[in-house]
């Protein structure tokens, strides 16, 4: 059976992705730093029929992030998609372009840019050998088009942006994907009111298009 590696693997985006792919085959393998909120998942996904299987472990530990990868690589047999979104929450003070000091940015780079490199390290290898495999990076929307209230994290964003963008164009022609997302709305609940928000369940089939009919394409905003 192919693998897909969700790293961030949480209650919203990350379960509509496993449940995306689950449907059309796929085990999951979840990564994020709760075991016990990874194990949840994975029964819920069981009890649909989905083989899922929990690998904690925090993206800002790069070696503890690599060796879930190899873990699961090994638990499954491969890892054939990998999607990178993990979320900073309530770690990152948000901070406006003038008043950013590098500090600021560091901690987003560290998850966003750096926590991407290193998942993608891990599997990228096997992938190449192979001819076949997709890499998928969430950001939001900032990363394409920022927002002052949010500066630093934007910044980390557009880094992890442009390197995925610039992967995919490495990438071309070895028969590996990779793609970046830029959601443009809140997920689940409104982060201020007004602002348009969508259903996981409306967002996580672009994760399939880009792994299947939209393999040409490095990037896929998700509006409404």
């Amino acid at each position: 059976m192919p693998t897909i590696a969700i790293v961030g693997a949480g209650p919203q985006l990350g379960l509509a992705i496993a449940r995306t792919y689950g449907t059309h085959g796929y085990d999951v393998a979840l990564i994020a730093r709760n075991r016990a909120k990874l194990e949840d998942l994975a029964g819920e996904l069981a009890a649909e029929g989905i083989t899922a299987a929990a690998f904690p472990a925090d993206v800002l530990d790069r070696p503890a992030l690599t060796q879930a990868l190899k873990a699961a690589t090994t638990h499954f047999g491969s890892v054939d998609v990998l999607e990178y979104s993990p979320v900073g929450g309530l770690q990152t003070a948000m901070t406006t372009p003038a008043a950013t000091e590098p500090a600021d940015v560091q901690h987003e780079m560290e998850f966003q840019l750096y926590g991407a490199i290193a998942a993608t390290r891990a599997v990228l290898p096997a992938m190449r050998e192979a001819g076949a495999g997709t890499l998928l990076f969430t950001t939001g929307a900032g990363s394409v088009d920022p927002v002052p209230q949010v500066a630093n994290v934007n910044a980390a964003a557009a880094a992890l942006r442009n390197w995925v963008i610039n992967l995919h164009k490495e990438l071309d022609g070895t028969g590996v994907q990779a793609a970046h997302v830029a959601i443009n709305v809140s997920i689940g609940t409104p982060a201020v009111p007004g602002f348009p928000t969508a259903q996981p369940e409306e967002i996580s089939p672009v994760y399939w298009d880009l792994h299947t009919p939209k393999r040409d394409q490095a990037e896929l905003v998700f509006s409404l």
